[in-house]
């Protein structure tokens, strides 16, 4: 007979700030916290060469900061186990059960931060040169680029959005994109086919990013006439839109069209003890700091819920000794 699957209050599936800011929350409400993540701490942010978009810090390489939030969830208990969790089952008696290639887990709550992961194009020098002008972020890192001519991929809302963005800081936009026409809104056509700054290059793909420490170009192809070029940019904004990681619990939680979970305010998915925080819910913001603050939301909820569903207050540590 096998073991009985070890039992946590919250168990939180994904380490990137969601997840990093709920473990926080959860160990430092007394909760037996576990961390559950199948990659790197971090996430996408610790991809990131640079932030300095999070309050207080001025800037901070991204793996840095997710590994200071890690040591200071950890600090007050959190434990953490690098497994890739395939499903989640309800007991009869409401908890949690979470099942891995490495072995079971079972929770009171669960908190969903596992994120999204950007498509990529899979070309040569992609991964290589991520964080050093491969972006997938033009809050992050248009800032970075300042009167620099870079390339923004893609023809949908995101590209447009993005791009209009990364507009406020650079001197000129080649929008690459592989039809002859934007797939975006219409509002936010019009504003970018008004922007001077941008300069379509229409039915066309990138085939290569180039660059040794830093990116130098695109190399391109026009997907009607089989011409082949290439374009002279320092950053390659990427938006190809993004999968978030929800594949395993398709038919079990409601989703959007895009895979992105159903949460309320409280980062409840309507499933009583599973909550949902950080990319991989509908209309995130897709920043740190408001990842962070949605694991901070679920994490409080997540332990209301366990007080009033197993009627089961924290365990407190015994207060330090007073000086005589």
């Amino acid at each position: 007979m096998s073991a009985p699957a070890p039992e946590y209050d919250i168990v939180i599936v994904g380490a990137g700030p969601a997840g990093l800011a709920a473990g926080l929350y959860a160990a430092r409400a007394r909760r037996s916290t576990l961390l559950i993540e199948r990659k790197v701490t971090g996430g996408q942010i610790s991809l990131t060469n640079e932030v300095e978009n999070y309050p207080g810090i001025d800037s901070i390489n991204g793996f840095d900061l997710a590994e200071a939030m890690h040591r200071q969830a950890a600090k007050y208990g959190m434990e953490t186990a690098y497994a890739d969790v395939t499903a989640i089952d309800q007991q009869p008696d409401g908890r949690h059960l979470l099942r891995t290639a490495e072995g079971d887990y079972a929770a009171k709550a669960v908190i969903l931060t596992g994120g999204a992961d950007y498509n990529r194009l899979g070309v040569p020098g992609e991964e290589r040169l991520t964080g050093r002008g491969v972006s997938y972020c033009a809050t992050c890192d248009a800032a970075f680029f300042k009167d620099e001519i870079v390339a923004v991929v893609g023809g949908g809302d995101a590209a447009l959005d993005e791009g209009l963005f990364v507009a406020r800081y650079a001197k000129k936009i080649y929008l690459i994109h592989r039809r002859d026409q934007l797939r975006a809104s219409a509002i936010l056509q019009e504003r970018a086919l008004a922007d001077p700054k941008f300069a379509f290059v229409w039915n066309t793909v990138v085939e290569e990013v180039l660059g040794d420490d830093a990116v130098t170009g695109v190399r391109t192809r026009n997907v009607v006439t089989g011409e082949r070029g290439t374009l002279d940019v320092a950053a390659a904004f990427i938006f190809i839109g993004m999968t978030p990681n929800t594949s395993y619990l398709r038919e079990r939680l409601p989703m959007d069209g895009g895979g992105h979970l159903i949460v309320n305010e409280w980062m409840e998915t309507g499933v009583p003890g599973l909550f949902a925080a950080g990319d991989i819910r509908a209309n995130s913001a897709r920043q740190v700091v408001t990842a962070a603050g949605d694991g901070a939301t679920a994490a409080i909820r997540a332990d209301h819920y366990i007080s009033d569903r197993f009627h089961q207050q924290p365990k407190l540590h015994a207060a330090p000794a007073t000086p005589a």
